[in-house]
């Protein structure tokens, strides 16, 4: 069975006595994960340590970071490399999230450059990809994302592409409180997979773990999650409320 995630964008959230709080209520909970079941908490990178410090890999939990520089080192003030991430024992990153698209102007070649670094460093990153209302509006979602997944994933290996986990953003659904129908994230997830599997056959892609990443909460998970091809979500504001995330977390099938 592929991957089925629970995975927390904590995004620029928290202070670190928050954040930590916040990690130990929902860790409190104990939840047992089944072997093929993760969580994951992508957290700013000033508590990267505290958050590996807290989480048992063994058992299923892991850090994320939120981003990384796309060349290995150099005069580049203020970013942060895949192998700094390595050094400290990060084995996950999300990468292309439709923030970093849209304000830090993220194209597809530099999100394939970050993917390249991170597979490098032995880093698994959640690509995300998603389409905006405009393009949902005129019909053109597919086609949207299957550009973003050719540009930025189609010259990997089909070894390298079975270590990404794919996320997909609605973008029109993040922090509006809209959600794409279980349905319509049904459809999308699909249509990726199907995507996958013109490129590198139906056995790589059906071995990939793609997640929802629009407006998840404790309300909507496990419908969400149902769906055949929707293997957990990338959640965001739900995921700083200990209560909602855990709620989250146990609606994995």
């Amino acid at each position: 069975m592929r991957k089925q995630i629970a995975a927390a964008n904590w995004k620029m959230n928290c202070t670190y006595q928050q954040g930590e709080k916040l990690l130990d209520d929902i860790l409190s909970a104990d939840i047992k994960l089944a072997p093929h079941q993760q969580t994951i908490f992508a957290v700013p990178f000033p508590y990267l340590i505290m958050a590996k410090s807290e989480v048992e890999e063994e058992s299923g939990y892991f850090v994320a970071a939120q981003n990384c520089y796309q060349k290995k080192s150099g005069a580049y003030t203020g970013e942060v490399s895949a192998e700094m991430l390595k050094s400290i024992g990060i084995t996950y990153c999300v990468i292309g999230h439709s923030e970093r698209r849209e304000y830090f102007n993220e194209s597809n070649a530099v999100l394939a450059e970050k993917i390249n670094i991170c597979l490098e460093n032995e880093i698994t990153p959640i690509f995300c990809c998603g389409e905006p209302l405009s393009i949902r509006e005129a019909g053109s979602q597919n086609n949207f994302v299957e550009t973003q997944l050719q540009e930025s994933l189609f010259h990997l290996s089909e070894t390298s592409v079975q270590k990404i986990v794919i996320a997909y953003e609605p973008i029109w659904a993040i922090g509006t409180g809209k959600t794409a129908s279980s349905a319509q994230a049904q459809e999308m997830h699909a249509h990726l997979r199907a995507v996958l599997a013109s490129r590198y056959g139906a056995p790589v892609a059906n071995n990939i773990s793609i997640l929802y990443g629009g407006s998840v909460k404790a309300n909507n998970a496990k419908e969400l999650f149902s769906q055949p091809d929707v293997d957990g979500g990338l959640v965001g504001g739900a995921s700083l409320i200990a209560e909602e995330f855990i709620t989250i977390i146990r609606s994995l099938k």
